[in-house]
């Protein structure tokens, strides 16, 4: 019986089986944020351990840091300045790798590790955040861990972890206009819920898959934990190398030709067996957008609210009712044409040059609704000046759009910066909890592209509605 790529790399670097449940897995990569980071480098510093191989840990200031022109280590975030120095501090003294502000590297974690060429086909990576999984869409095991865990994989290079059961996700057909990897995991979760995925790790697959491009992988990957996953994971191939070659960290030379022989082994093998199989055709998908508090309240733009009498199961119409309370919704509402507060463009979800190239090219030649918030926020600094370069950024302020630094910004609410107390935003994100994204905000998930459209109308909008 042949491998999956999942068992090819677990095997790979299991160094044993601690004999309840659980192997000792060998750590290649360890990434951290000043949100979580700072924890675990003070409890190294604490207990008087040092950092095993510093240079295979790397750092950012993403979450916590204002996005606004001219920004310093004062925050608004209350107590938020504190993470900022005592990262950097705690950082410098272990003698790893930080993206500080006012480098160019400096961005979104999970940008900044795949355009680094941090993130390789084939290694374990981790990170103190749950988003992690967005760095399997280069072939890189990887997952999100908690500060203690984060203290002991630099510590040792070693993490105890169960291993997950195996599912393969292939998606078939190809997307019509407007239809983009977000909508694609969209729909994944909205049909076998945000439960669906827990206990495995997943293998991305398929024809639709294989046409993506790398920064479109990285959507679909990022959001595979709002599914409820473990991780998940593309095989590497031709776009992913044609994507890492030259990457500052990547393999040079002769070691790239060694390592590109290593790559091309790991896809699974034909013969392979996975614990469970799912399939999705996205030749009959349309954009999608949520209307509730959880990823898997969503429905082609075309839906309508759902009506929760509809919903047999006790605990999930209980779930409905709440979410539309929260959202202020009524059943049957038509979502396309709904009236928004705001619009809100990043996110280790969509903030990457061609989330900014596809939303400019929706922008161009119109404006914002009139009493629109409109925020843009590039991923990383190296994102920002590509976009630049290309006058993205002259795109969004022509329209109305707030052009913004680096990192993490409204994606969630940590108490500074937010997008309207109460008010209804339409999001690239990938979170639409309550109070997500600030007090009462109701945030609706959906591409870039959506995104900008709905910006433009001032509501709600099918993309393939808008004039050119």
């Amino acid at each position: 019986m042949g491998q999956t790529i999942i068992e090819k790399l677990w095997e790979a670097h299991s160094i044993a089986d601690l004999g309840d449940g659980n192997q000792l897995i060998y750590i290649d990569r360890v990434f951290f944020h000043e949100r979580t980071g700072s924890i675990a480098l003070q409890g190294l510093e604490a207990a008087g351990r040092t950092v095993r191989n510093p240079e295979q840990v790397f750092g950012c200031m993403d979450h916590i840091v204002d996005t606004i022109p001219g920004r310093t280590d004062d925050t608004m975030v209350p107590g938020g300045s504190a993470f900022i120095t005592t990262t950097r501090k705690a950082a410098h003294a272990a003698g790893v790798n930080l993206f500080d502000l006012g480098d160019d590297r400096q961005g979104i974690v999970h940008v900044v590790s795949p355009e680094q060429g941090i993130a390789l086909p084939g290694l374990t990576l981790v990170c103190p955040d749950s988003h992690t999984c967005t760095q399997g869409a280069l072939g890189a095991l990887a997952w999100g861990i908690g500060s203690t865990e984060c203290e002991h994989a630099m510590a040792t290079k070693t993490l105890a972890v169960k291993k997950p059961k195996t599912m393969r996700v292939r998606f078939t057909g190809q997307p019509g206009y407007g239809v983009t990897a977000k909508d694609m995991i969209l729909h994944l979760i909205g049909r076998h819920t945000a439960s669906g995925g827990v206990g495995y790790a997943i293998e991305f697959a398929g024809e639709a898959v294989r046409a993506l491009p790398m920064e479109a992988r990285f959507t679909l990957c990022n959001m595979a934990v709002e599914f409820g996953a473990w991780s998940c994971i593309i095989a590497p191939d031709q776009t992913t190398y044609a994507y890492l070659a030259g990457r500052p960290y990547a393999p040079k030379g002769h070691t790239w030709e060694q390592a590109l022989a290593y790559w091309q082994t790991l896809p699974s093998d034909d013969d392979a067996s996975f614990d469970k199989e799912t399939v999705i055709d996205c030749s009959a998908l349309v954009p999608q957008v949520t209307w509730g508090t959880s990823p898997q309240h969503e429905t082609g733009i075309d839906g309508i609210v759902p009506d929760p009498a509809d919903e047999p199961d006790t605990n999930h119409r209980q779930s409905i009712e709440r979410a539309l309370e929260y959202m202020d919704l009524e059943p049957g509402t038509q979502l396309a044409g709904l009236p928004i507060d705001s619009a809100f463009i990043g996110s280790c979800t969509n903030s990457r040059l061609s989330d900014l190239r596809n939303a400019a090219a929706i922008l161009k030649g119109h404006k914002v609704a009139d009493g629109i918030k409109a925020i843009c926020v590039p991923g990383s600094g190296q994102v920002k000046k590509a976009a630049e370069a290309e006058g993205l950024d002259k795109i969004f302020t022509a329209a109305g759009f707030e052009w913004r630094e680096p990192g993490c910004s409204m994606c969630f609410y940590a108490g500074g910066d937010n997008l309207g107390l109460g008010k209804r935003t339409v999001s690239s994100t990938n979170r639409n909890f309550e109070n997500r994204q600030g007090p009462g905000t109701k945030t609706h998930l959906a591409s870039p592209t959506t995104v900008a459209a709905s910006a433009i109308k001032g509501c709600l909008t099918d993309v393939r509605t808008l004039e050119p």
